[in-house]
């Protein structure tokens, strides 16, 4: 089955967060199991070639002003995936990919909503796929444009989408007037289409149009269609019930392993841990933490600077954490007002926190490998990723039990020696100090806490397993495509959702 993969990123072109690693990681799962993979993508200015190739000179896209013209570019096949690259500068040569510190692109729904409809034009010459498996509000007009304006192109005639939601949290919300701009028409400003309290939401259209949605755990596929954490839409998710499922994200243990990892100083496995101390100097080296103690543990952090990520409550605990045995590093980039917060308790406790304002994938290796505990204290979280990874190199999670985080960890019994990390339930900065100090508390003991450590590590969360479930959908919607009907359930939506 031939899928292609839509996305506004992808390591290792583009990222800005774990969206990038799983449109890096799955298309190769599913290419091993003997699919054909294309993966669409915007050509950033971040994006780096080594030897791009023009399949596609030239695609207009019309909008309500004027024609626009862009081409697409491959780097060609990795892992049996050819990438493609929508490229058209004006949009997409750019400090950043969704917008700046002072706030998103004001063009944001032009520019991909360009990307959409390049790709759909694209695949007429690059090949129509069977599956068009499109991720995020970047490219959610792709549903949308196939069930309106190429309802009736006989190259789409039975073309299947499914959708993937990644967060909730980002939707793609624009005045209704961008309608006409993108060439769409008004009667999808309506509340079973794409209208949301008077603005266009691209991602409800998804929601509406693909035949399937996927999202990244079991857990938040549940919660996204409860009050607290469907931002609006959870009624649009509960009429789509049926055709909605969580799938674990799985990870790359070719990039994330203690045993290769090629950013560490140091390799270390279940059976020889004594490289992680090695790891664990560099690391303090890395963040310019000089003299510091080796047996006091190390707690890192590696996320986006947002209050979705739980750095309110650290906020409020700081002050009395920083009284334990521990060094906090953290890096990441963001919200501004928790930018200068961990700036700021970085010069209070210069000891004891240790910040870098950045994205910098080699730094996250070696948080991942020389740190002793992983800090993901989320409002909310799809998946997640990172504490993943910090299970498979023995660096043991401290997490909120929410989304993919409560899938993942299993709490640690010391009685029992069972058990991955340590979590809480309740979203207050009382019950995330009670666990870090519980964490602390276990640290302690050494022994206890490399069978902990090992617990970790031996989990397998590899791409396989989510590739084969991934398979099932796409074989459930081509079929239905084929037969000439649809997955999709009602979408109309009795009150305003």
């Amino acid at each position: 089955m031939h899928i292609a993969f839509v996305a506004s990123e992808c390591v290792p072109f583009a990222k800005t967060g774990g969206l990038a690693d799983v449109v890096g990681a799955l298309p190769k799962a599913l290419a091993s199991l003997g699919h054909q993979v294309s993966v669409y993508l915007p050509r950033y200015r971040q994006t780096k070639l080594a030897d791009p190739q023009t399949v596609v000179r030239s695609i207009t896209v019309p909008f309500d002003d004027t024609y626009r013209f862009c081409s697409v570019v491959t780097a060609g096949s990795s892992a049996g995936v050819r990438f493609y690259f929508v490229d058209y500068p004006p949009y997409f040569d750019r400090e950043a990919l969704y917008g700046t510190s002072a706030g998103d692109y004001p063009d944001n729904a032009e520019r991909f909503a360009l990307f959409s409809r390049a790709v759909l034009e694209a695949s007429k010459v690059l090949g129509v796929p069977h599956v068009f498996h499109c991720h995020d509000w970047q490219s959610a007009l792709l549903p949308v444009m196939l069930r309106t304006l190429y309802a009736e192109d006989p190259a789409f005639r039975e073309v299947a989408t499914t959708f993937t939601i990644h967060n909730m949290g980002y939707q793609g919300l624009f005045p209704p007037d961008i309608l006409p701009l993108l060439m769409l028409p008004w009667d999808l400003l309506t509340i079973s289409k794409m209208e949301f309290f008077g603005q266009v939401n691209f991602l409800k259209g998804a929601l509406v149009f693909s035949d399937f949605i996927t999202t990244v755990s079991k857990k938040y596929s549940l919660e996204i269609q409860t009050t607290e954490y469907g931002f609006g839409l959870e009624g649009v998710l509960r009429n789509r019930a049926a055709t909605v499922t969580g799938i674990l994200n799985g990870v790359d243990y070719d990039e994330w392993s203690p045993q290769t990892d090629k950013f560490s100083v140091a390799k270390y496995s279940p059976q020889d841990l004594s490289g992680k101390e090695k790891c664990k100097q560099d690391l303090l080296n890395a963040f310019g933490v000089t003299n510091a103690d080796p047996k006091v543990p190390v707690i890192g952090i590696v996320s986006r600077f947002a209050a979705q990520k739980g750095f309110d409550l650290i906020a409020q605990i700081m002050d009395r954490l920083a009284r334990e045995e521990m060094i906090v590093v953290a890096l990441g980039a963001g919200d501004k007002p928790y930018e200068e917060m961990f700036q700021r308790l970085n010069k209070q406790f210069p000891n004891k926190i240790a910040v870098k304002v950045a994205y910098d994938n080699a730094i996250a290796h070696k948080i991942e490998a020389g740190a002793d505990m992983f800090l993901m204290p989320s409002r909310y979280e799809p998946c997640g990723l990172n504490q993943i990874y910090s299970l498979k190199y023995g660096t043991v999670p401290i997490v909120r039990a929410t989304g993919g985080l409560d899938d993942t960890i299993e709490p640690w019994d010391a009685r029992t020696g069972k058990g991955t990390g340590f979590k809480f339930t309740e979203y207050t900065g009382e019950a995330l100090l009670a666990t870090v100090k519980q964490a602390l508390l276990a640290f302690r003991d050494q022994s206890s806490w490399q069978t902990l450590m090992r617990n970790g590590m031996g989990r397998d969360f590899s791409w396989g397993a989510s590739a084969r479930e991934y398979g099932k959908i796409y074989d459930r919607v081509r079929q239905a495509r084929a037969n000439g009907s649809n997955t999709r359930e009602s979408v109309g939506v009795a009150a305003h959702p």
